[in-house]
Parts: C-alpha cells; sequence; structure tokens
C-alpha cells in the first residue's frame, strides 16, 4: 500500500518540478526549452507508469495460470 502512496507523490513531485521549470522558461522567453522540460516529465512520468502496468500484467498472468 505505501508503494502506492509513495508513487502517486513522485508523480506530483515531477508534475511540481515541471510546472515551475515550465513557467521560468517561458517567462524568460525560452518556449523551447519549456516545452521540451514539459515533454520530458511526461515521458518520465510515463516510464514509471509503464513499469507498474508491466508488474500487473505479470502479476494477472500468474494469477490466472494453472
Amino acid at each position: 500500500m505505501s508503494m502506492d502512496i509513495d508513487l502517486i507523490f513522485k508523480i506530483a513531485a515531477i508534475g511540481i518540478i515541471v510546472s515551475i521549470l515550465n513557467q521560468v522558461l517561458s517567462r524568460s522567453g525560452r518556449e523551447e526549452q519549456a516545452t521540451m522540460t514539459s515533454l520530458a516529465g511526461l515521458v518520465v512520468v510515463l516510464m514509471m507508469l509503464a513499469q507498474k502496468i508491466a508488474d500487473l500484467f505479470d502479476l494477472v498472468k500468474t494469477l490466472f495460470e494453472f
């Protein structure tokens, strides 16, 4: 149970950091870098979720194996 809460906190922290960096870069006139920062944050979160989804599929596979 605590692992799930840790994952939620990690995703929230990445979102907060990316949004702050996006605002700072946008205000300084570097919109391209702000977009790349947002894209990098999205990729990091998707990689974290892909690993958890793969673990879920492995669990379901072992559950229904007889």
